[in-house]
């Protein structure tokens, strides 16, 4: 009985452990067989290098196909700290620890934190200095680096030079964290042509933390900072690709597993005529501060938008060194302003929009009107320009264009009625932003009643103030752009079109991903003005040029006939005499094909300084027809510089063709003395990648070691 007992008691245990071994056979058939693969996959997968490859921009080029900005290879040296600070774990059993304070919910507390400072300087920086490859860096910048992006390289050397590559391709460095990576960086490709329009990129202000951590080394993409780079960002951008490196058992990388090239952005074509534009640029480059804008009347079109001072993007790329932003900040012409779209007084320019505005009501081109050398309004008599010199006595609308009669303006301005003046106002664009692709637009000012009761409203509107705002100072203000697309609508015979920048963009496989056509603001005809009366005040910008008596004698170009119409606001600058002279003009008089606006600070009059660089745009820009884009050499431009020299006249040593008559024309007639509102200007405010210099902690040991990798250099030679 006993036996059994025992024997039974052994068959139970041999079938427990029979049991087991079954379960643990079939578990490992299991994990062996039905689902090795994906064991051995997670395997593989511990030992990859997922490295996310940065998108590359799409180009942008002029409306013929011409590129501006492409890319090129630049190489870096990339420090990964996580892998740092791993290397150096396994070589010393633990890390150096930094303590330092932060604050929480407003309080100061104690922390520390991996002294990624002592691990680069031990470890990383020695090996660099004996392979002759160290350069000094910021230490502060690193470790708030490390402290705030660990899952982003940072970035050590950038835009390396070829016999630094070489040095690094010849030697092993065999540090772990330590990297070379090629990127796509941008490049201007004529320096600083078409700054103002182009804009520049910088590294993004916030990295996507969940998609970074799907990478072992993730390389973010730029992104616009500015102008077309800022506003077409979406479309510039590509799709990132994806490199999978395999490591073995020891952490050496065996070869690459897996590649997914990156997908290039879509491309971008702008209305820009690189031609018209080097032609614009080249002629703004006689003042130190101004601006000029050409325009195709016929769609709104912007052929060419010039702003000096200029800068040459290529400066912020791949990042710009503190020095070089100081500099550019600081410099008191503003390079990095785009005038072309800012807001000044626009001067008798503005005579325009308000001949416009009297013939919405009761005015035409016959409505007369007595200069008596200024008018009376209240208590404050206000001066014709000719005040002291005789009057124009009695002139109708085209006759007071000719000879920029303020008195006229004040009369005509004050009986169109500021509600009209408005009215045609916001149907030219004015007081408004475009919605153009372009950084820092100013909307300007249309003033106005309900202006005035919004901004000051302590004031009322008053018949001083329309006679104001009829020679286009008080608190009128303008940009270039807003006069070039007003004289459009005059040359074309009343339509007013919104401004176009870009033309279309179109997908690396030559799709077409985005074509916006012209777009039509409104139209004059369509608002009580009849094409007689468009007309009589294109006739009278035709007497500002081509008959004795106008104020634009220096815009006459030969074969074609130039209408335009002169304008100087008197300014001070901290006291300094600084005048705002424009000159807009529209060519040939019949069938116009160029809408131009040039605006100068710092000269003596429209008529002496805008309207010379305006006939030498023109003249060459008609010098064009017939030849094919591509005969066209493009030359690359360094930045135009800024100063404040006040410029009195410009002559290109053009033969000007004469006159109707001979008499001599006096250019300083368009002077206004009202009163003006300051210049509306915004800078570019994205900042971008700004290099710090090198600190002590981050240059001393390379220092320390200079004068022996001298002595190793001298006796290599």
């Amino acid at each position: 009985m006993q036996r059994l007992g025992i024997t039974l008691r052994l068959l139970a245990l041999g079938l427990l452990v029979l049991g087991a071994m079954s379960t643990l056979v079939a578990r490992l058939w299991e994990v062996q067989v039905i689902q090795g693969d994906e064991y051995a996959a997670k395997v593989r997968r511990a030992s990859q290098i997922t490295v996310r490859i940065p998108s590359v921009r799409g180009e942008i080029r002029d409306r013929n196909g011409l590129p501006l900005v492409v890319n090129r290879a630049s190489y870096e040296v990339d420090f990964h700290l996580p892998d740092m600070v791993s290397g150096y774990r396994e070589r010393y059993g633990s890390t150096p620890q930094f303590e330092f304070q932060r604050t929480v919910r407003g309080n100061l507390e104690n922390a520390k934190e991996t002294d990624i400072i002592k691990i680069v300087n031990e470890e990383v920086l020695p090996r660099l200095i004996d392979l002759e490859l160290a350069r000094p860096y910021n230490s502060e910048n690193l470790r708030r680096h490390f402290r705030n992006d660990t899952q982003v390289p940072f970035t050590y050397m950038e835009d390396i030079d070829f016999e630094t590559l070489a040095r690094f391709a010849e030697h092993d460095v065999g540090l772990p964290g330590v990297d070379l990576t090629l990127k796509p960086v941008r490049h201007y490709l004529y320096g600083a042509f078409a700054s103002h329009i182009l804009g520049y990129v910088g590294a993004p202000r916030d990295v996507d933390r969940v998609d970074a951590q799907n990478f072992t080394f993730y390389q973010s993409d730029v992104e616009g900072k500015a102008q077309i780079e800022l506003h077409m960002d979406e479309y510039l951008r590509g799709k990132p690709g994806v490199r999978v490196l395999q490591r073995d058992p020891k952490g050496v990388v065996e070869g690459e597993v897996e590649f997914i090239p990156p997908t290039p952005g879509d491309n971008v074509y702008l209305t820009i005529d690189a031609r018209i534009q080097a032609i614009a640029e080249e002629a703004m480059r006689s003042v130190g501060r101004g601006a000029a804008v050409v325009v195709d009347p016929n769609n709104g079109d912007v052929l060419a938008m010039v702003s000096v001072p200029s800068y040459d993007p290529n400066t912020f790329i791949p990042s710009i060194s503190v020095s070089d932003w100081t500099t550019l900040m600081d410099d008191g012409t503003d390079p990095l302003t785009n005038r072309a779209v800012s807001g000044y007084a626009p001067g008798s320019t503005y005579k325009i929009p308000i001949a416009l505005a009297g013939m919405t009501g009761s005015l035409g081109a016959n409505s007369t009107f007595t200069c008596t050398g200024g008018v009376q309004y209240g208590n404050k008599f206000m001066r014709c320009w000719i005040h002291g010199k005789g009057s124009h006595g009695s002139i109708n609308l085209s006759q007071a264009i000719k000879v920029s009669c303020n008195a006229y303006f004040y009369l005509y301005g004050n009986k169109a009625g500021i509600d009209s003046i408005v009215a045609v106002g916001n149907i030219l664009g004015l007081g408004q932003r475009s919605g153009m692709e372009i950084t820092g637009e100013s909307p300007g000012i249309l003033p106005g009643p309900e202006w005035l009761a919004e901004n000051l409203p302590r004031e009322r509107w008053s018949s001083g103030f329309t006679a104001n705002t009829s020679i286009g100072q008080g608190f009128v203000l303008a940009s270039p752009l807003q006069m070039a697309m007003l004289t459009a609508t005059v040359a074309n015979g009343g339509v007013s079109y919104y401004p176009r920048i870009v033309d279309r963009v179109l997908s690396h496989d030559g799709e077409v991903t985005r074509q916006q056509p012209a777009r039509r603001r409104g139209d004059l005809k369509d608002n009580g003005v009849t094409e007689d009366q468009i007309e009589s005040i294109r006739r009278g910008m035709w007497r500002v040029v081509n008959e004795d008596g106008g104020t634009a004698r220096r815009a006459r170009i030969k074969d074609n006939e130039v209408a335009g119409k002169t304008g100087t606001a008197q300014f001070w600058r901290g006291g300094v005499k600084d005048n705002h002279t424009w000159f807009i003009a529209f060519a040939p008089y019949e069938n116009p094909k160029y809408a131009v606006c040039v605006f100068v600070q710092g000269a003596e009059a429209g008529g002496a300084v805008s309207a010379p660089i305006v006939a030498k745009i023109l003249e060459e820009a008609f010098e064009l027809d017939g030849q094919e884009p591509e005969a066209y050499t493009l030359a690359k431009l360094d930045p135009a510089p800024g100063n404040f020299e006040y410029v009195a006249s410009i002559d290109f040593g053009r033969a000007i063709p004469a006159a109707l008559t001979s008499a001599p024309t006096d250019v300083s007639s368009d002077i206004v003395t009202a009163p003006s509102s300051p210049p509306q200007t915004q800078r570019v405010t994205a900042r971008p990648n700004v290099r710090p210099e090198a600190d002590q902690v981050g240059s001393q040991q390379i220092q320390e070691r200079r004068p022996n990798i001298l002595r190793r250099i001298f006796r290599r030679r």
